[in-house]
């Protein structure tokens, strides 16, 4: 059989958290796989420390690209990729999620006739207002290989009578908490450090564009914010903390005492945040998905989500940024029922490899 090459391209934590088992996966296929960073996140804290937290080899090819508009981000990976895949010459392009990196290396592969396979494919919050929303979108309709990690995404697809080849395959995060939970444990000390008591605290993560570059919207947030009684720990995203101080808000949240402001964590670090918290408040698509995996309320300030299942599941809530609804969810909210496996159980990167090599070996 013909030496198989499969090529990743990543560039921000979404993608980074999805890469270990798929990375694994196919190592265990001895097939060739290499790791492009796009370096859309390229701070040690952001990008860096996951690749040391999670074992990763370093990425084979760094196109450093770094931060800027969307379209300048988008344009630059684009033309930095090309010489990397006709370098390469790889059997498909291994995509993941819904970032910007995810969708600037579907377009350059399907531009120069390299098949894409998107993992966390059908995913929709039907918001077209959304960035992450239009990436999957795209990425989707380019894709020849579509792995879906839940039911509702495979039937989204299907209603979208996708062009590529759709599989249910579960979803690689129940892989990677699997594996990096315990190892966490280990490895962080971020609840000694913050001097914090277990399921005593709420962990906060914002960075969406149309909430942090909305200043009524980020107005709001940290209205609530700010009127929590619980200690509040919060890691700011780079993108949030531009907008606080441009907004002038950063005063009223790191004066107030029960806020603990922090910067972006390593994977360690946040996992431990995250299973210890007694609720996440988020506007993160993965945070929502990983507090379901962890089995820790979440409420979302968001108007709409992409993963329905954890709303469905009765352990996510949707609150937008209205200041009396998630106060009341933070006092009251409770999930109602107990968590069923929505997510698959823990096959899904093997599975996926499976279906590479079978797929691709025939055309090689």
């Amino acid at each position: 059989m013909t030496s198989l090459k499969f090529l990743s391209v990543v560039g921000a934590r979404p993608n980074f958290v999805k890469l270990p088992p798929i990375h694994n996966a196919l190592s265990q296929q001895h097939v060739d796989h290499v790791i492009v960073h796009t370096g859309q996140h390229y701070d040690y804290e952001m990008s860096k420390v996951f690749f040391e937290n999670l074992r990763l080899p370093d990425p084979l090819y760094n196109l450093s690209v770094g931060s800027g508009s969307p379209c300048y981000q988008l344009g630059e990976m684009i033309k930095r990729f090309e010489g990397v895949l006709t370098k390469e010459n790889p059997n498909a392009v291994l995509v993941y999620g819904d970032t910007n990196s995810t969708l600037a290396g579907a377009l350059a592969a399907v531009k120069l006739n390299f098949p894409v396979a998107h993992i966390e494919a059908g995913l929709r919050s039907y918001d077209r207002s959304m960035p992450e929303e239009a990436n999957r979108v795209m990425t989707d309709c380019v894709s020849s290989t579509l792995f879906c990690p839940t039911r509702t995404s495979l039937k989204n697809l299907k209603k979208e009578h996708a062009w590529g080849k759709a599989y249910l395959t579960g979803d690689v995060m129940v892989e990677t908490l699997k594996e990096f939970v315990k190892l966490s444990e280990n490895k962080s000390n971020i609840i000694r450090k913050l001097n914090i008591e277990p399921k005593n605290y709420l962990l906060v993560t914002i960075h969406r564009v149309e909430n942090v570059e909305n200043q009524v919207r980020l107005s709001k947030i940290v209205k609530i914010l700010t009127k929590i009684k619980k200690k509040v720990i919060f890691p700011v995203h780079p993108r949030t903390v531009k907008s606080l101080r441009e907004f002038n808000l950063i005063d009223e949240l790191s004066s107030n005492r029960n806020i603990v402001i922090t910067e972006p964590l390593s994977y360690f670090d946040f996992t431990q945040l995250e299973m210890n918290s007694q609720k996440i408040i988020t506007d993160s698509g993965g945070v929502q998905k990983e507090a379901y995996l962890l089995g820790v309320p979440c409420i979302t300030l968001r108007e709409n989500t992409e993963w329905t299942e954890t709303i469905d599941g009765g352990w996510n809530i949707l609150v937008g940024v209205n200041v009396k609804n998630a106060l009341k969810a933070i006092d009251d909210f409770k999930p109602s029922s107990n968590r069923k496996l929505l997510f698959g159980t823990g096959d899904a990167s093997f599975k996926i490899a499976k279906i590479l090599v079978r797929h691709y070996a025939k055309d090689s």
